[in-house]
């Protein structure tokens, strides 16, 4: 009979395989595994409700309801609120990878996923890349919606394009946090919950729906070191024209901030619970 030694240098838990991986490998599975989210999306559509229909409710409630009452004229209100509503529903639906990641956990696809000769983060990597889609779709039906009702850009195209590439980005970052609770909450009704909860202070405690200025001074605190904050006023500039540079300063700042810190949380929990 023949034994076989294992190298604990080398094994990482996973196929012998995967012991020897190949140049740009974890790109590579990343971007299959991202392609893998995509199609659960083709194959459940349902999933987009979050970043289609949702939207719209929210745009037509807060203009028509609120417009008149904050601005004195829904059109008004409209260009205003636009741009943190971008970003609200962008930030909203990061809730849901942090979902999806918690029933694929608890139902033991990530330990098929092991099985496999691939990096052992590309399935955490590429469910993250995949959301790409979702909050592209949220930023592209709002303003859809938007124009429709009304709303007309003050700048050009390339700004335009940048305050929703901004915000999916910086989407992209924040997102580290429900993967975060995800990976350590014990069931997905939990995921929620704490999600949101991380959520609204920064959406609401911004200057989404009103203007700093007409809250209370601790709040106003509050506002102006809220990186939700910085993200709504350079998204505001990109598209309706005003200062720009200072916000995105602050937002990239943010960003990094939140990635750095984020991200190895959230990749070392995925190595302990997968």
């Amino acid at each position: 009979m023949t034994t076989t030694t294992i190298d604990p240098a080398t094994d990482d838990g996973l196929a012998p395989a995967a012991s020897t991986p190949r140049p740009f490998g974890v790109v590579r599975h990343s971007l299959a595994l991202a392609w893998r989210s995509i199609l659960k999306i083709r194959r459940t559509p349902e999933q987009l409700f979050d970043v289609t229909l949702q939207p719209i409710v929210f745009l037509l409630l807060f203009v028509y309801l609120f417009g008149g009452a904050i601005t004195g004229s829904q059109h008004d209100y409209l260009e205003y609120v636009l741009p943190g509503l971008m970003v609200q529903n962008a930030l909203f639906s990061t809730v849901a990878i942090g979902v999806n990641l918690n029933v694929d956990v608890t139902k033991g696809v990530f330990d098929r996923f092991r099985s496999l000769p691939i990096s052992r983060s590309a399935p955490l990597v590429g469910a993250v890349l995949g959301e790409v889609v979702r909050y592209s779709v949220s930023v592209v039906v709002l303003l859809v919606t938007a124009f429709v009702m009304g709303f007309r850009t003050g700048t050009d195209p390339l700004s335009v394009l940048a305050g929703c590439l901004l915000v999916v980005a910086f989407s992209l970052c924040i997102c580290w946090a429900p993967v975060l609770i995800g990976l350590r909450a014990r069931e997905p009704g939990a995921v929620q919950g704490f999600a949101f909860l991380v959520m609204f202070p920064l959406t609401f405690g911004s200057s989404t729906f009103v203007r700093p200025e007409t809250m209370p001074s601790w709040l106003q605190t509050w506002v102006h070191v809220n990186p939700v904050t910085h993200l709504v006023e350079a998204v505001r500039g990109l598209l309706l024209g005003g200062p720009v540079a200072g916000p995105l300063a602050w937002t990239v700042f943010w960003a990094a901030v939140l990635l750095a810190v984020l991200g190895p949380l959230a990749v070392r929990a995925y190595r302990l619970r997968s």
